[in-house]
């Protein structure tokens, strides 16, 4: 049975342009512009659920946010709680047909309206209310220190309303270019959180978390699950706030390959789901996000964890037949 949470997701929205070919800038001009940003496309996943959902981000009030904003509420989300103030939306560059190749992202979100946030802006005790779950992501303090800032008063005024905090440590090199690096911010943040959702590396650069560098594409199924259960035991001993863990393995030998599983973890038990394959990818962007959105509804509807990886799993899978950021709500 759904447990029927309130969610309230926070992060940037943005625009993605992306090319059909393999070139960005051709002679023929085939450019897509897709609505995305990973907390959007959780919600976007968890509003096709019929999951209560409100995401809050901050954007121009102009026809151009009010568009993307748009493709949101068709899909169940509430986007009332969103900021309009400042001059641009955040953009990303796609260079590749769908990140089928190299998958090369290019960042254009300097001095967007989003980033231009600073703490004392949202007022996060109305916004919080009424809402029983907050969600975030590692992409929002890598921007900047004031948007770091804005995470923890977010997550402090959350924890003081007795919500239950869930991040992804999504990491994105490109985006941490102001001085710090993760390790030094988001240990901090991630102490208020129930849910934790990434992979082992990504466990190792922003928590520090031990991770064996022989590790690759020909470690076995089996192997990993030993090693994510050993860094899972760590995180618990850690933060001990945290309850719920997951990771996602994702492998592509070719552009259009993608080997997909999953392992979910609690501090009494570990799982492992069945591994998906494909030759068949249409686009992988935005995967690791319908993860993240399955987990969320895997953990709302269920207390087996081998279900609930599944789900999960399942999500993520799905959303790589599936063009676009936002999945299709599959599960």
């Amino acid at each position: 049975m759904l447990n029927q949470e309130n969610i309230l997701v926070f992060g940037e929205l943005l625009l993605r342009f992306s090319s059909s070919e393999d070139q960005f800038i051709s002679k023929n001009h085939t450019v897509s512009l897709f609505p995305g940003g990973s907390e959007a496309n959780v919600s976007a996943s968890l509003g096709q659920w019929k999951i209560p959902c409100s995401y809050v981000s901050c954007v121009p009030d102009n026809a151009l946010a009010s568009n993307a904003l748009q493709s949101l509420e068709e899909l169940g989300v509430n986007t009332n709680k969103t900021l309009r103030q400042g001059n641009r939306l955040g953009l990303y560059f796609l260079l590749s047909a769908n990140g089928l190749t190299s998958g090369e992202v290019v960042y254009d979100r300097k001095f967007s309206s989003f980033s231009d946030l600073r703490p004392g802006i949202i007022d996060w005790d109305k916004v919080l209310d009424g809402h029983t779950w907050f969600h975030w992501t590692a992409l929002t303090p890598a921007l900047n220190e004031n948007m770091a800032a804005v995470c923890k008063e977010a997550l402090v005024a959350a924890r003081a309303k007795g919500l239950k905090i869930s991040v992804d440590l999504n990491y994105r090199s490109r985006l941490w270019d102001y001085g710090k690096q993760p390790i030094e911010v988001m240990p901090e943040l991630v102490a208020y959180c129930d849910v934790i959702m990434g992979n082992i590396w990504a466990a190792n650069k922003m928590l520090g978390i031990p991770v064996d560098d022989s590790l690759n594409r020909e470690t076995s199924v089996e192997d990993y699950k030993q090693h994510a259960n050993a860094s899972a035991k760590i995180v618990f001993e850690q933060f001990p706030q945290c309850k719920h863990i997951a990771n996602t393995y994702r492998f592509m030998d070719n552009p259009k390959h993608n080997l997909f599983y999953g392992t979910y973890h609690t501090p009494n038990g570990n799982y492992i789901s069945e591994v998906q394959e494909t030759n068949d990818v249409i686009d992988r962007i935005g995967s690791g996000d319908a993860f993240m959105a399955g987990l969320i509804y895997g953990i709302l509807s269920s207390t087996d964890g081998t279900e609930i990886i599944r789900m999960a799993t399942s999500s993520g899978y799905n959303k790589l037949f599936v063009k676009g950021d936002f999945g299709n709500g599959n599960i």
